[in-house]
């Protein structure tokens, strides 16, 4: 597949590339390189192949069983906190005003 530049400047746009006519040239030889393989893709028979999410069908996620279980109290947060008050954990200050 052919692009023209004004293609890859479009492409660029929607990336929010500022691209050099350099690299507009550059990467639109290597946009039409990736859209050729695609074609060559389109091209294979994939009747009776059904779609796959990871290339060894045998994993599945391995999830805990979702229990409650108690939390921390406000104790051991406060002996675990350098500056606990009033119920909270105080922190250093991190936005200016």
């Amino acid at each position: 597949m052919a692009l023209t530049s004004k293609d890859v400047e479009a492409i660029a746009h929607l990336a929010r590339l500022n691209l050099t006519p350099d690299e507009l040239h550059r990467f639109g030889t290597q946009l039409e390189a990736i859209l050729g393989y695609m074609e060559t893709l389109n091209k294979l028979d994939l009747e009776g192949v059904e779609p796959t999410t990871h290339i060894l069908s045998s994993v599945t996620n391995r999830y805990r069983e979702d229990t409650i279980r108690p939390g921390l109290t406000s104790d051991d947060v406060a002996a675990n906190a350098p500056d606990f008050k009033a119920g909270s954990v105080r922190v250093p200050r991190i936005l200016e005003q």
